[in-house]
């Protein structure tokens, strides 16, 4: 048997392959993209669109503001793609849920349970969602993307109803959107109300033991409204 040589094994050794400029740019451009978006989230929900400085962005970001309208355009392309994103996050834990997987009424449990507990830990979304609603949802409007994640989302509660219905274990005729709308609409007015309901009764709404009490009630809310009789 031949031995190959030192020199034979050394020579045929494949080379790590280098990385093209091109590739190292490309990432490169994307890290400072998002970390534009994040400084921008900050900026646009503690001030929002009107009070909102793309210089302090830029700061914040380890950019400059030519930078930010090279990627973005305005300030208010800014904005919408900072809305979309916040969105986009939301909707990609959603899909993490895997409600397809579950019974209809627990994967409908899951999925309160997850909307009450998304803003505690994305505080950004609930005064964003302020601000463009004190907008008139203007710059919502201009996004194609959002309106298709949307939709997407009231379909997939659509089949958990359904079969929910065939099962016998949901009640029939709920409308998935306003179940929707009603799921959202209990989780986001805690958060959103939170400082003005603890001044009106004298009491911390916003502690983890009153945030628990919420909880288990939204959930008792919604899943005694869809359960078959």
């Amino acid at each position: 048997m031949t031995v190959p040589s030192a020199s034979s094994t050394k020579g045929s050794r494949t080379k790590p392959r280098a990385t093209p400029a091109k590739e190292v740019a490309t990432r490169d451009a994307d890290k400072t993209r998002l970390k534009i978006l994040e400084a921008a989230e900050v900026e646009f929900a503690r001030k929002g669109l009107a009070g909102a400085r793309v210089d302090l962005v830029a700061e914040e970001a380890g950019a400059n503001k030519r930078m930010i309208y090279y990627y973005f355009g305005s300030k208010e392309d800014l904005y919408v793609a900072v809305l979309e994103r916040a969105y986009t996050d939301m909707r990609v834990a959603e899909a993490r849920l895997d409600l397809e997987s579950l019974p209809p009424v627990e994967a409908i449990t899951r999925l309160v349970e997850f909307k009450f507990d998304y803003p505690a830990t994305h505080p950004h979304i609930i005064t964003l969602l302020n601000g463009e609603n004190m907008l008139g949802g203007e710059y919502l409007r201009r996004s194609t993307r959002l309106r298709e994640m949307q939709i997407s989302l009231i379909e997939r509660l659509k089949t958990l109803l359904a079969r929910g219905e065939k099962e016998g274990t949901v009640r029939p005729g709920i409308d998935p959107m306003h179940l929707y709308m009603t799921i959202s609409a209990v989780s986001y007015f805690y958060f959103s109300n939170n400082p003005t309901f603890s001044t009106a009764f004298g009491r911390d709404l916003s502690t983890p033991e009153e945030r628990a009490v919420r909880r288990r009630h939204v959930v008792d809310v919604v899943t005694h409204y869809i359960k078959a009789s």
